[in-house]
């Protein structure tokens, strides 16, 4: 049994899910979305790793025995694992300027930042739970997330995010599990329990804000035949990704894909086109790591592609 094998199967043992990382990285080794085959699993449609993901003890040790995942890093799903892992991460000489906000005395690395957060709002800071040291020096804390709620990563001070330094991993992510190595240094346990809660002032802290209220549909339709074929277009693109249950952003791709068709055959325009597939994307937005910029990436994406293949209606 190789040393990642157990890796593995260690955390499929703690209930939690996993999925072949990057030989020497953290990386996903399955395919990204760009270049999915739409085979094997993704027949249907891409899915991400985390959907991918792996708890029963005899596919683990298949796919870590084979040729193509022996020397796969392991990575955790945290989402389905029911996990909140707090990455404490340390200055590297590289790094841009450090924010201003953080500019203080004592202050050095991802640690420290999340002391000054808990302090701030008045709490102990939370080590009493498992604990994972990464190669670069960081600090992965692990917690178990509430049920019903859909915690969801975020990025240092970015939206939501703790802190400087202070990364979350949750829905729409993972951490490498222990015993992945990079560069020849290992994760490694350094506090070995079961995951703690994850505190409700830090859920509170971490929920994601609500959905923004969605654009209505465009409105203006006349009374030729043309008009009425267009408008029942854009209904019906439209509530095919308000409806969709999986592959949201593939669903709104696809979408995208025929609205921008008829925006470059001049039977539609770009604004009424966007408002449209906007009106749609809403309810999805705040859900896992879908955001307003990704549904906007999105949509410009499709629409350019679209654009290749005007459609013209008589």
């Amino acid at each position: 049994m190789t040393s990642l094998l157990s890796a593995a199967l260690a955390a499929v043992e703690r209930g939690w899910t996993v999925f072949p990382l990057q030989r020497n990285g953290k990386l996903p080794a399955f395919h990204g979305r760009d270049r999915c085959p739409r085979t094997g699993p993704c027949v249907s449609g891409h899915l991400e790793p985390e959907r991918r993901a792996m708890g029963d003890p005899e596919k683990v040790r298949w796919y870590w025995g084979s040729e193509r995942g022996r020397d796969c890093n392991v990575g955790i799903a945290t989402g389905p694992s029911g996990l909140c892992v707090v990455d404490l991460d340390i200055a590297k000489a590289d790094d841009p300027p450090r924010p201003a906000a953080w500019d203080l005395p004592g202050v050095g690395d991802g640690a420290d930042v999340f002391t000054v957060v808990c302090q701030s709002a008045g709490q102990e800071v939370p080590w009493d739970t498992f604990t994972a040291a990464t190669p670069s020096g960081g600090t992965h804390l692990y917690f178990t997330a509430p049920e019903g709620v859909e915690l969801r990563c975020t990025n240092g001070d970015r939206g939501r995010g703790l802190g400087w330094k202070v990364d979350t991993r949750a829905w729409g992510g993972h951490v490498a599990a222990p015993g992945s190595t990079v560069d020849g240094r290992n994760y490694t346990i350094t506090y070995d329990r079961e995951p703690a809660p994850l505190p409700d002032w830090l859920v509170a802290r971490l929920l994601p804000p609500p959905a923004p209220i969605a654009p209505p549909l465009p409105t203006r339709v006349g009374e030729s035949r043309r008009d009425k074929y267009v408008h029942a277009a854009v209904v019906a693109e439209t509530a095919k990704v308000r409806d969709a249950t999986h592959d949201r952003n593939a669903t709104l791709y696809g979408a995208a894909i025929a609205l921008g068709r008829l925006v470059a055959g001049g039977a539609l325009t770009e604004d009424d086109a966007r408002t449209a597939l906007m009106s749609g994307a809403a309810r999805h937005i705040g859900v896992r790591r879908f955001s307003e910029h990704e549904a906007h990436k999105t949509i410009t994406s499709g629409m350019l592609a679209g654009a290749k293949r005007p459609r013209q209606v008589a």
